[in-house]
C-alpha cells in the first residue's frame, strides 16, 4: 500500500507462490489448506487473506500467544483480534488445529452454513477464541485498543502478578483504510498502549483490485507520525516474524508490523491477485496450490504428524495457566475477591439501595433538573461504589456530566484511573468501549452528543450484536438544545436508534427515571443501553416515591386519569412534562386523559400483553416526542395523534422552537378536542 516497503516478498513467492521451506512449513500449510477447502466447499469465501497471512500467524501462535485452548475465559489470557475478519478461516483454522473444543473438524467442514460456529465473519460467543465480532473493516483494530487499555487499567489496579497480556491483532488494507482507524490508532499512540502489536498484512490487494488503484498513503509513517513503533518485514520469513515479534514487546510504544505478503501464496495463478480476496480459488487452482505446497493430503486431511504439532502448541498454555492460578490464590483476599467479582460481571453490593435512596431524595427535593444533569448526579453515587465504572467522553466532558468527583483520568503515565479522554474520536470511543467490555473486568460507559450516534452507530450495532454492557451517554437530544441548530438537533434518531435489536434506548423524563435507567443499564449484562439526555432543565414528576424500577417496564401510567380515561397521552424524555400539562388543560374543558411515561418502547414492548392494553387504555391515543413519527404507529393507531417534528429543526432558543414547531400542551389541547 505505497509503504515505502524495503522488504519484498520473497520473489519466487511473487512469481510461482512458493516460499523456502522453514520449520514451521507443514503448519502454516495446513491452515492454507483448511482454509481454501472450506471455502470451496462453502462456494463462498476469502481463502487468500489466510494464504497470505499463514506464516505470521503461525510464528505469533507457535512462540509468542499466551493461550489455553481448555480455559478460553482465561483473565489473564493474550487477547488475539483478526480485525481482517473476512480471512475467518485462518482464525478457525488456528482454533481447529490447537485444539478448542468449540471448532472441531466439522465445523470447519460447515463453514458459513446455517447454524454453524464457524460463520462468514468471526462472531463473537459462537466459540472460544473468538474474543470480538469482526467483519466491518476497521472495527477489529479499534476494538484492541479497549482491549489492551483495559489490560492496562487491570493491571495497574491488581498488579501484573495477575494482569500481564498482550492484545495481537491481524489488520489488513481495508481496516486501515477505514476512517474509525485513524481515532484507534491516534488514541492508542497517545497513551502509549505498549502491550498492543498489530500485524498488517501489507499484500497490495484490495477487491477491486492493487490497492495503488485508491490509496497511496505510507502507512508506516502515518503509523509512527501517532506514536507508534514500526517494524517492515517479509510475511513469509519466519526470522524477520519471530524478531519483528520479539522486539515488538520490548517497545515502549505500540507497535505495528508491516508484513509483506503475497494474497493466496501457493497459488499457481491467484497468488498476488484480487481474484483470490473475494471467491473461491476452484478445482483445477486447488489441485496448482496442493502441488506448490507439496500438500499431498485430501481436503480437510490434516497429517497426524502436523496436527500434533498444533496440538502440542495448544497445550504449552495448561502450564502457564496453572502458574497464574497460584499467583491469583496468594492476592490478597479483598482484592481477588473483588476482581474475580468484576471478571464475573457481578455488580458489588448495595447498589440497588444506594438507587433506592436516590430516588427517595429526588422524589422529595423534587429538583428541576436536565437528564443530563441527572445522569451526572446517579453517577456522584455509583462511581465511588463500582471500581469497574470506566467513563469518559467525546471531548464533551463538561456537556455531558459524565466526570464526577471521584473520576481519576488515565493517561500514559498513570493508568490507575477510571476516566478516559477520548478525543473527538466518537466512532473511536464506542469502539474501544466494546473492547473494553469484551476484555472483561470493566463496565464502559462514555457520552457525546445524541446526534453524534451518526458517527458511531456502527460501534454501538456491534455492541447490541455482541450482547456487551455498554453505557452510551447521549445528550443534547432534541430540539430542546435549542441555537446549536439543525447540524445538532436529532430528530430522526430517536427512531434510528430504537430499531437496533438487542439495544434499551432509554429516554428519561426526569431524574427519578434516569437513576433507575442507570440502574437497568447496570443490571443489563447481555445489552448495551443508550441515554438519551437532555440539555434544559426538567421538573420532577415522580414525587410519589416508588421502590419498584418503573422506567424497567418501558412504560407505566406518570398521572392518572380521575375516572375513566377518554384520551391517553403518551410522552418521552422532556415531552412528558407537556403531557401533563395538556391533561390539566384538558380536564378544564370535560375531557379526562391519563398521561404515559414511555421511556423505552422495546422495553415496553417485551411487557405482557395486558399490561401494555391496561397503560395504553381503549380511549384516543396521542403521543408527544420532539422527534419524527416513525415507530409511534404501533401505539397510538391509524386514528391517534402525533405531536412532534416532520423535518429539521431551526436555531433558536428552546422555548421558541417547542412553540414554533407546535410541541406545545395547547397544541395538544387543541388536536384532541378537534379530534373528539
Amino acid at each position: 500500500m505505497g509503504s515505502g516497503h524495503a522488504l519484498q516478498a520473497t520473489d519466487n513467492v511473487k512469481k510461482y507462490g512458493k516460499t523456502p521451506v522453514h520449520s514451521y512449513s507443514p503448519m502454516a500449510n495446513a491452515i492454507r489448506a483448511l482454509s481454501m477447502d472450506a471455502v470451496e466447499k462453502a462456494n463462498s469465501g476469502h481463502p487468500g487473506m489466510p494464504m497470505g497471512m499463514a506464516d505470521a500467524a503461525t510464528v505469533l501462535f507457535a512462540e509468542f500467544l499466551k493461550f489455553d485452548p481448555k480455559h478460553p475465559e482465561w483473565a489473564d489470557r493474550d487477547r488475539f483480534i483478526l480485525s481482517a475478519g473476512h480471512g475467518s478461516m485462518l482464525l478457525y483454522s488456528l482454533l481447529y488445529l490447537t485444539g478448542y473444543k468449540d471448532i472441531t473438524l466439522d465445523e470447519i467442514k460447515q463453514f458459513r452454513q446455517l447454524g454453524a460456529r464457524t460463520a462468514g465473519h468471526p462472531e463473537f460467543g459462537y466459540a472460544g477464541g473468538i474474543e470480538t465480532t469482526t467483519g466491518p473493516l476497521g472495527q477489529g483494530i479499534s476494538n484492541a485498543v479497549g482491549f489492551a487499555l483495559a489490560e492496562r487499567i487491570e493491571a495497574a489496579k491488581y498488579g501484573n502478578d495477575v494482569v500481564d497480556h498482550y492484545t495481537y491483532v491481524i489488520a489488513g488494507d481495508g481496516c486501515l483504510m477505514e476512517g474509525i482507524s485513524h481515532e484507534a490508532i491516534s488514541l492508542a499512540g497517545h497513551l502509549k498502549l505498549n502491550k498492543l502489536i498489530v500485524l498488517w498484512d501489507d499484500n497490495e490487494i484490495s477487491i477491486d483490485g492493487a490497492t495503488s488503484l485508491s490509496v497511496s498513503d505510507d502507512q508506516a509513517k502515518r503509523f509512527e507520525a501517532s506514536g507508534w513503533n514500526v517494524i517492515k518485514v517479509d510475511g513469509h520469513n519466519v526470522e524477520q516474524i519471530r524478531s519483528a515479534l520479539t522486539n515488538a514487546k520490548k517497545s515502549d510504544k505500540p507497535t505495528m508490523i508491516a508484513c509483506r505478503t503475497v494474497i493466496a501464496h501457493g497459488a499457481p495463478t491467484k497468488a498476488g491477485t484480487s481474484g483470490s480476496h473475494g471467491s473461491p480459488l476452484g478445482k483445477d487452482e486447488i489441485a496448482g496450490t496442493r502441488e506448490n505446497l507439496e500438500w499431498k493430503h485430501d481436503p480437510f486431511d490434516v497429517p497426524a504428524e502436523t496436527l500434533s504439532a498444533w496440538r502440542k502448541v495448544g497445550e504449552k498454555g495448561a502450564a502457564k495457566f496453572a502458574e497464574w492460578e497460584k499467583r491469583l490464590g496468594k492476592l490478597d483476599a479483598t482484592k481477588r475477591a473483588e476482581f474475580e467479582r468484576v471478571q464475573k460481571g457481578d455488580l458489588p453490593k448495595g447498589i440497588a439501595e444506594a438507587i433506592e435512596q436516590l430516588k427517595q431524595k429526588l422524589s422529595a427535593e423534587k429538583p428541576k433538573h436536565a437528564t443530563r444533569q441527572s445522569s451526572g448526579n446517579t453517577l456522584e453515587v455509583l462511581v465511588p461504589l463500582m471500581p469497574e465504572l470506566i467513563g469518559g467522553s467525546a471531548d464533551l466532558t463538561g456537556s455531558v456530566n459524565t466526570k464526577v468527583k471521584a473520576s481519576k483520568a488515565i493517561s500514559a503515565k498513570d493508568y490507575n484511573g477510571n476516566y478516559v479522554y477520548y478525543g473527538v474520536r466518537e466512532h473511536g470511543m464506542c469502539a474501544a468501549m466494546n473492547g473494553m467490555a469484551l476484555h472483561g473486568g470493566i463496565i464502559p460507559y462514555a457520552g457525546t452528543f445524541f446526534v453524534f450516534t451518526d458517527y458511531c452507530r456502527p460501534s454501538i450495532r456491534l455492541a447490541a450484536l455482541m450482547k456487551q454492557r455498554v453505557v452510551f451517554v447521549m445528550t443534547h437530544d432534541s430540539i430542546g438544545l435549542g441555537e446549536d441548530g439543525p447540524t445538532h438537533q436529532p430528530v430522526e434518531h430517536l427512531a434510528a436508534c430504537r430499531v437496533i435489536p438487542n439495544l434499551n434506548v432509554i429516554r428519561p423524563a426526569d431524574g427519578v427515571e434516569t437513576a433507575e435507567a442507570w440502574q437497568i443499564a447496570l443490571e443489563s449484562k447481555e445489552t448495551p443501553t443508550m441515554l438519551v439526555l437532555t440539555r434544559q432543565g426538567l421538573p420532577t414528576l415522580r414525587t410519589d416515591h416508588t421502590k419498584e424500577n418503573l422506567t424497567a417496564k418501558g412504560g407505566y401510567i406518570i398521572s392518572p386519569a380521575k375516572g375513566k380515561a377518554a384520551v391517553t397521552i403518551i410522552g418521552t424524555g422532556s415531552e412528558v412534562s407537556i403531557a401533563v400539562e395538556a391533561q390539566t388543560k384538558l380536564r378544564d374543558k370535560g375531557v379526562e386523559a391519563q398521561v404515559v411515561s414511555m421511556p423505552s418502547m422495546n422495553l415496553f414492548d417485551q411487557q405482557p400483553a395486558a399490561y401494555k392494553k391496561s397503560v395504553l387504555g381503549d380511549g384516543l391515543k396521542v403521543a408527544v416526542e420532539a422527534a419524527v413519527q416513525f415507530g409511534w404507529e404501533k401505539y397510538i393507531g391509524a386514528d391517534g395523534i402525533f405531536v412532534g417534528m416532520t423535518g429539521f429543526g431551526e436555531s433558536a432558543p428552546a422555548p421558541d422552537l417547542y412553540k414554533h414547531f407546535g410541541i406545545t400542551s395547547d397544541a395538544i389541547v387543541e388536536k384532541v378536542l378537534k379530534a373528539r
